[in-house]
C-alpha cells in the first residue's frame, strides 16, 4: 500500500510509523486507520524489523482522536458502524505483533489518540504535553478506547478523566500509568532513539515469545496462567538464542543473536 496519511521508514531494525495529518491534528480518518493497520501488519511480517516507534507529525499534537467530520457525515448508520471495525482491528493487532512497540508522544495525546498510545508497550512523553479524553465535552464518549484505558489505569482515575473530560499533564500521566516517563523537549529524540535501539537489539525469537506471553497471560486465571508461562519457559529452553545469551553473559561480551 502507498501511504497518503502516514510516513513509514525502517532504519537499524526500527520501523517508524508517523501519523501525517498535522493540519488536522493527526485526526484518525478511515483512510489513516486503514493505512495504520496495513503498516502494523507490515511491521509484524518484516523479519528485518525488530521494533516499531509510533509518533505524530508536527510539534503540537500526537493524535487528537477520531476525525469528527465522520461523526456528522451523511451516510447510513450501518456504514458508520462498520467503519469503526478499523479500531478493533488495530487494537487486536498490536498485542500480536511479536515485536515491541514504543509510542513517542511528541504532542498532546487526546481521545482515540490515547488508545493508540496505550496500545503500544511503552510510552515516552515530551515535557509540556497533555493527555485527555475530552469526548464528553462534545456530546460523545470514548467507547472505542475504554477497554484499553481500564487495562492500564486505576479505575477511579479513568472515571475522572472520562466523566469530567479534563486534560492531565504528562507528569500526571506517568503517575496514573498512561506513560513510562517524561523527557524534556531537548532530550526527547535522544530518549526515543535510545529505547528504540535497545528494543531492536534483543533476541527476536525470545522477544516474540515473551511479548506474546505478556499479553496472553493477562486475562487468564492464575493456575491457567502459571501453566501457560511454564510451557513458554520450556519452549524458550529449546532456542539457540538463550544458549548464546547465557554464554555471552559468562564470556562478558555482547550476544550474537541467530533468531532461532
Amino acid at each position: 500500500m502507498d501511504y497518503e496519511q502516514l510516513l513509514y521508514e525502517v532504519s537499524g531494525g526500527v520501523a517508524t510509523v508517523t501519523l501525517n495529518r498535522p493540519e488536522q491534528r493527526n485526526a484518525l480518518s478511515n483512510q489513516m486507520l486503514t493505512e495504520l493497520v496495513d503498516a502494523m501488519e507490515r511491521v509484524r511480517d518484516d523479519d528485518e524489523v525488530r521494533a516499531v516507534v509510533m509518533r505524530g507529525a508536527g510539534e503540537k499534537v500526537f493524535c487528537a482522536g477520531a476525525d469528527l467530520g465522520g461523526f456528522a457525515a451523511d451516510v447510513p448508520l450501518v456504514e458508520k458502524h462498520f467503519s469503526s471495525d478499523l479500531f478493533l482491528r488495530f487494537f487486536r493487532l498490536m498485542p500480536r505483533l511479536g515485536k515491541p512497540s514504543l509510542c513517542a508522544a511528541n504532542g498532546h495525546v487526546l481521545a482515540g489518540g490515547m488508545g493508540l498510545a496505550l496500545s503500544c508497550d511503552l510510552v515516552i512523553a515530551r515535557e509540556g504535553i497533555t493527555f485527555g479524553t475530552p469526548e464528553i465535552n462534545i456530546g460523545a464518549f470514548p467507547y472505542m478506547i475504554m477497554a484499553i484505558i481500564y487495562r492500564n489505569v486505576p479505575r477511579k482515575k479513568v472515571n475522572e478523566m472520562m466523566l469530567l473530560g479534563d486534560r492531565i499533564s504528562a507528569e500526571q500521566a506517568v503517575e496514573y500509568g498512561l506513560a513510562n516517563k517524561v523527557v524534556p523537549e531537548g532530550e526527547f529524540e535522544a530518549a526515543v532513539d535510545d529505547w528504540a535501539t535497545r528494543l531492536a537489539s534483543k533476541s527476536p525469537v525470545l522477544m516474540r515469545l515473551g511479548h506474546d506471553a505478556m499479553y496472553r497471560q493477562q486475562d487468564m486465571a492464575i493456575d491457567e496462567g502459571l501453566e501457560f508461562l511454564r510451557s513458554q519457559l520450556s519452549l524458550t529452553f529449546s532456542t539457540e538464542d538463550i544458549q548464546e545469551g547465557v554464554k555471552a553473559f559468562f564470556e562478558k561480551r555482547d550476544p550474537e543473536w541467530k533468531g532461532r
